[in-house]
């Protein structure tokens, strides 16, 4: 397809997948801020708050790249439809959770939504606009969306002091509602037409598995399912492999832009969901804010996303990744180092502001260009696998975050009961993401290069132009060219 951004039809495209991939953004930060009264209100420890939170984050994760190959296999659109649907499903179980156990269950239900949903979303809009409007598309795609994910505080905490902590869930069934007859009338099918094989359950479940373990291993501070959590990682690497259509194809990582994008995603999401996870329960707990309050401490986030993330892409576009990608990060870190100073009757104007500003600024130097790095350096047919990846990654990182930084803070399973301890393991916390941002930047620096003219890139055995700076790939199913 070849739409342009400029059209009806592309405005709708671009509205659609905003309001999918923003829905399950939204409620990826939006539980933040409810955390605390859905603690009160189940009688819930730590631990349960850390589930709520990544029972949601491990399905999606564990299933995304399986996601993006039903979509290259059956049609993006209805694929991406059915995500939608399967979401607003376990947001209404979610909404109706009698106690910690079914919300957390219902919360892994809707990652599942989730999975199928959001790499569909990213990759209509490759498939669909003309390649001259993809950057600024992607630049809209990603600012709209982060837009959702950073307002999510905002609506969370309006919602838990007005109506209630299970509106935050039931909210997304309306959103839905409005997002599926857009979809089926205005958005194109797309799909890979030589996408034949089997799916790669046993990757899906390996995958999933190995990242669960590992979750439950820093939740309650536990060494062997760690251990065995391990053993099953490398029995998943091993299984893609051998696979002949894996899951997740390994081949892709010979491609260098890719990996170190990849790489850089994984240490600005990790900090990014410790950071918000910490800094919701940090204003509520210690600082005395009420959740809407907190909510509304983080909304300079979402002004600054709204405002300058298609700038952002454009500029990434014309200097070329390295600088935003290494720039961004260090702005959030300092960000992130601001935030130490919040603490008991904190002032929002001298305290909180600077800090949400700087992260602001941060979030919409590199989001925009991450993401729309990670599509240039594959070819096109490709869209579906590599946005799966990339959001794997992303998920991965916040889920092993907020598992891993109460542990590693010193932070026990009351403490966010109380004001002094947990602002005390809060001050340990926040440097530990801080240093996570750093390693981001640095791995940006040394790695990530401006993307080289693709006629540069042509392999003397490949049959056509690679597009890519590294030996072309062996074919695979979503290799081939799309519908």
């Amino acid at each position: 397809m070849d739409i342009r951004l400029s059209s009806a039809q592309g405005r709708w495209v671009v509205l659609t997948t905003v309001l999918g991939s923003g829905m399950a953004l939204l409620d990826s930060t939006v539980v933040n801020v409810a955390l605390p009264q859905i603690g009160r209100d189940l009688d819930a420890d730590l631990a349960v708050l850390q589930w709520t939170v990544n029972a949601y984050m491990l399905t999606l994760a564990g299933l995304i790249l399986l996601g993006g190959a039903l979509g290259d296999r059956y049609g993006r659109r209805r694929i991406f439809v059915l995500g939608v649907v399967w979401f607003a499903i376990g947001s209404l179980l979610c909404g109706l959770a009698p106690n910690g156990g079914i919300l957390v269950a219902a919360r892994a239900l809707q990652g599942v939504g989730g999975a199928l949903l959001t790499p569909g979303s990213l990759a209509l809009i490759q498939a669909s606009f003309h390649p001259d409007d993809r950057a600024r598309a992607v630049g809209l795609w990603s600012g709209l969306g982060g837009v959702g994910a950073a307002v999510g505080p905002f609506v969370g905490g309006w919602l838990v002091d007005g109506p209630g902590w299970r509106w935050v869930f039931l909210l997304n069934v309306p959103l839905a509602a409005l997002c599926v007859p857009v979809a089926l009338r205005h958005v194109p099918e797309s799909r890979n037409l030589r996408a034949v094989g089997r799916f790669d359950v046993l990757g899906a479940v390996l995958g999933a598995a190995a990242l669960g373990l590992v979750t439950y291993a820093l939740i309650d501070a536990t060494v062997w399912p760690g251990l065995v959590g391990v053993l099953v990682g490398v029995a998943f690497v091993l299984v893609e492999r051998r696979r002949p259509e894996p899951m997740l194809p390994l081949s892709v990582f010979a491609i260098r832009q890719f990996t170190a994008v990849n790489l850089v995603t994984l240490c600005v999401y990790a900090a990014f969901g410790g950071f918000f996870f910490l800094v919701a329960l940090q204003l509520q707990v210690v600082a005395g804010y009420s959740a809407l309050g907190a909510g509304t401490a983080l909304l300079p986030t979402t002004v600054l996303m709204l405002l300058l993330s298609a700038k952002s892409g454009e500029l990434g576009e014309r200097i070329g990744p390295r600088i935003p990608l290494t720039v961004g990060p260090l702005l959030c870190a300092a960000g992130t180092m601001l935030m130490l100073r919040v603490g008991e009757d904190a002032s929002y104007v001298v305290d909180v502001l600077p800090a949400m500003v700087v992260m602001g600024m941060g979030m919409v130097t590199l989001v925009a260009p991450l993401t729309a790095t990670v599509l240039a350096s594959v070819d096109t047919a490709r869209a579906g696998i590599a946005s799966g990846i990339n959001n794997a990654a992303a998920r991965a990182a916040g889920l092993i975050a907020v598992a891993a930084l109460p542990l590693l803070a010193g932070m026990g399973p009351e403490a966010y009961r109380s004001a002094a301890e947990f602002g005390e393991t809060f001050q340990r916390a926040i440097p530990m993401c801080a240093v996570v941002l750093v390693a981001g930047a640095v791995i940006a620096w040394a790695m990530v290069r401006a993307p080289a003219p693709a006629e540069e890139h042509t392999h003397p055995e490949c049959r056509m132009n690679c597009g890519v700076s590294a030996p072309p790939l062996e074919p695979t199913r979503a290799e081939q060219p799309d519908a």
